[in-house]
This record gives C-alpha cells, sequence and structure tokens, in this order.
C-alpha cells in the first residue's frame, strides 16, 4: 500500500473547545475540512483534508487535537486466538 500524495483527502479526528465549538468548526471549514460527523457535546469530529493542511488546522485557535484516522481491523469473532 502506498502512502498518499499531499494533496490527496486523508481522514482526521479534532477535539476542539466545546464552548466555542461552532466557531472553531467554520474555521476549520475555511481552511479546507469536509466534516464527515459531529459530537458538539464532546467537543469532537472528524472529517478529510488533504494533508498538507494538516499543519493550517492544527493551528487554529480553539484546535486541542488533530489525530490522522487509522481504521483499525479485526480479525472475524469465529477466528482462532492470536
Amino acid at each position: 500500500m502506498s502512502e498518499p500524495s499531499q494533496t490527496e483527502p486523508v481522514g482526521v479526528i479534532l477535539a476542539v473547545d466545546p464552548d466555542r465549538f461552532a466557531e472553531v468548526v467554520d474555521a476549520l471549514r475555511q481552511a479546507g475540512l469536509t466534516v464527515t460527523s459531529e459530537q458538539p457535546a464532546l467537543g469532537t469530529l472528524s472529517g478529510t483534508v488533504a494533508q498538507d493542511r494538516i499543519p493550517t488546522l492544527k493551528a487554529i485557535d480553539g484546535v486541542d487535537s488533530l489525530d490522522r484516522d487509522r481504521p483499525t481491523h479485526l480479525p472475524p469473532p469465529d477466528s482462532p486466538i492470536q
């Protein structure tokens, strides 16, 4: 599997200031984030963004953390214990 190009969209998960959730999400959208899920009460959201825009998102006031979304694959329930 090859690494994505710098402009290929990647999944991200963000924690933001819950007291300023709408304001921060708006700034993230303006910076290039396509929001796919919002949890305002928790102050978290997920979305996709060009990989080269990640530093810009991290620098937005109110963003507490940003992590790349990395799916985990579990073996089927009937597979042997590993």
